[in-house]
């Protein structure tokens, strides 16, 4: 079975500093890819580059044996990325940023008062987003991954400043993107529910006696 993603030999140098080296990772259908490692140490870095944000100083990264420069568009239509920084208009209400959101990615008939009782943010669809709590905001920008068409998820601390309740809706969908035969690429503090070959880990460290990344 051919690869959804593959990275090879990536290397990263940051401030003069080689965040990792060499780094290589592939992914099939249906698995999950967690990255690890302490903060500062590239895992940022590494989403991005895979996302097509970052060059690296070498390697090269395809999607379904298509170079990642061959074809943008095609590419980014396979790809959905979301930092760990909420990205909502401060200004606008709930249901308005849910609305352009999905007008910027091409999905105009996504209804936004469905997604808004998806998310868990009916009732407050008239309140500015800079009202609500770190954790309504990143439900807005999480609420992506409900039309969202892309195989590839990017997810940079999804789970941040979510409670419980919206923790395990996460956690669902995920299991029905990887069920329908999606992959996932995300840094997480937050563990994870899946066990098995699904579920792929990537360590990457920095230590004093030298550059430290182990894939498994």
């Amino acid at each position: 079975m051919s690869a959804v993603i593959e990275a090879k030999q990536l290397t990263s140098v940051r401030a003069g500093r080689t965040l990792f080296s060499q780094l290589s990772l592939q992914l099939h259908a249906g698995e999950i890819l967690h990255v690890e490692g302490p903060n500062g140490a590239g895992k940022s870095t590494l989403l991005r580059i895979i996302a097509g944000l970052l060059d690296p100083q070498a390697g090269r990264v395809s999607l379904f044996g298509q170079d990642q420069w061959d074809d943008p568009e095609q590419w980014q239509r396979q790809l959905l990325f979301i930092g760990h920084k909420a990205a909502v208009k401060a200004e606008l209400t709930a249901l308005e940023n849910l609305h352009y959101q999905a007008l910027l990615d091409g999905a105009d008939q996504v209804d936004a008062w469905q997604l808004l009782e998806t998310v868990g943010l009916l009732g407050l669809e008239d309140v500015p987003a800079q009202q609500l709590s770190a954790g309504q905001q990143r439900r807005i920008a999480l609420a992506r991954l409900w039309y969202g068409q892309a195989t590839l998820w990017i997810l940079d601390e999804p789970f941040t400043a979510l409670d419980s309740h919206g923790i395990a809706l996460l956690h669902e969908r995920f299991s029905q993107h990887l069920e329908q035969g999606g992959v996932i690429i995300l840094t997480s503090h937050q563990p994870l529910t899946w066990t098995g070959e699904r579920l792929k880990k990537i360590r990457i460290d920095y230590q004093d006696e030298g550059l430290l990344y182990e894939y498994r």
